[in-house]
């Protein structure tokens, strides 16, 4: 069984690529990325003989399907998503070979959802958005509406992390571009798209308790969740995702270069040099990014996923709060660990269904959290450091082990 980890070289992609390696699912691992020294570098750490490397340009659909021939499966982990993501699953379709990502914009998986009748007439299986947020939420929200609830009716994620030692040029676009569009909610039964910073989206804002990670003010972030989800759980009336950068002056940082409008793509001539305003941004935000951490006194990676879920079992109203924190660990291990997870439910057959999917609407959850718990493992515990608590009719909290 062969696998090729697009991307292999990112925080995500090396971090699923150890996972991968630990689980010996696969007998070869092929590292594809632009950076060929680096992903050499990774290769020979994997411990396999079968490890090799693929340089690929990640805008070209013959360069991604030399890299990627001969895989069963194809795991991409090449951000921004709302650039590389559609492009890369096209060509990952026509090359005719299963494929699982962790897009997390909102735009590029409505583009990939387009794609999924080409993928069922070429027989491929493909699941989009399979990291912590998209992807973790997706299946816990799934697990509730299949086994706690008899009706869903509302579904808030949040999510908060930061204090990685290090972040590529990538994850601040993906912010950038997240700050810079409309973004979806679904309120009332009905999709919308919201501006973060016109008062209909700020009116979202809220203080919210993440679990081990500390308290904070989350915005509303353009996460797809709120597009597919509607879709795959029956009467739900509301899904948002809101979501917070670590150190909140860091967060404030980009919605400020994103406010000023320093985010064009279009050369300017500065001093006579053509200069991308968007490139100049990133750069920006990323040398001021360690003084920012240094001074909020955060010294390592943390981060926190929680989902609220609310609906009725037997009439009564009830609800379920979902919370996975972590200290020591980052959005590599966030994203990286589930996006392996989803490639070995991928290679064992465990994706059935031909076509383009959330996880919602193709990952068993008892399948992922039985997988987790064999091939997870995190500060010397077994499985995903998952925490549920059900809120009662009369606002009784209770802790429930599954």
């Amino acid at each position: 069984m062969k696998i090729c980890v697009l991307g292999g070289c990112g925080a995500v992609g090396s971090v699923a690529i150890q996972s991968l390696t630990k689980a010996a699912v696969f007998d070869e691992i092929v590292i594809g990325d632009v950076n060929e020294e680096k992903a050499f570098e990774i290769a020979g750490t994997c411990g396999l003989g079968a490890a090799s490397v693929a340089q690929f340009d990640a805008e070209d659909s013959e360069s991604i399907k030399k890299a990627i021939a001969g895989a069963d499966v194809v795991l991409n982990c090449v951000g921004p998503f709302y650039r590389h993501g559609p492009t890369i699953l096209k060509a990952t379709i026509e090359a005719g070979i299963n494929y699982v990502d962790v897009c997390d914009d909102f735009d590029a998986t409505e583009t990939c959802l387009t794609m999924n009748e080409a993928a069922r007439k070429a027989g491929v299986s493909a699941l989009i958005g399979m990291g912590s947020s998209p992807g973790i939420a997706n299946v816990l929200v799934r697990f509730c509406a299949d086994h706690l609830l008899d009706e869903c009716e509302a579904i808030d994620i949040y999510h908060a992390h930061g204090g990685e030692e290090v972040e590529g040029p990538a994850v601040v676009k993906h912010r950038i571009h997240s700050m810079s569009v409309p973004i979806p909610v679904f309120i009332d039964g009905k999709a919308e798209r919201l501006d973060m910073f016109r008062p209909e989206g700020r009116a979202f804002e809220e203080t919210t308790d993440f679990a081990e990670v500390g308290t904070y003010d989350v915005y509303l972030y353009p996460h797809p969740e709120t597009i597919t989800l509607p879709m795959h759980i029956q009467n739900v009336k509301r899904v948002t995702n809101l979501g917070l950068v670590l150190p909140p002056s860091y967060a404030e940082l980009i919605k400020e270069v994103v406010q000023l409008g320093i985010i064009g793509e279009d050369p300017i001539m500065v001093q006579g040099y053509p200069t991308v305003p968007l490139e100049f941004a990133v750069a920006y935000i990323l040398s001021q990014r360690a003084r920012l951490t240094a001074e909020a006194g955060l010294t390592e990676a943390m981060g926190c996923l929680k989902i609220v879920v609310k609906g009725r079992k037997k009439g009564e109203p009830s609800t379920y709060v979902f919370s996975m924190s972590s200290i020591g660990h980052g959005m590599g291990e966030g994203t990286g660990i589930p996006a392996a997870l989803g490639a070995i439910l991928m290679a064992t057959g465990k994706i059935k269904g031909k076509g383009v999917f959330p996880p919602e609407a193709c990952v068993d959850p008892l399948d992922l959290l039985a997988l987790a718990k064999t091939h997870v493992q995190m500060d010397g515990k077994s499985g995903m450091p998952l925490k549920i608590e059900h809120i009662d009719a009369d606002g009784k909290v209770e802790e429930i082990e599954i």
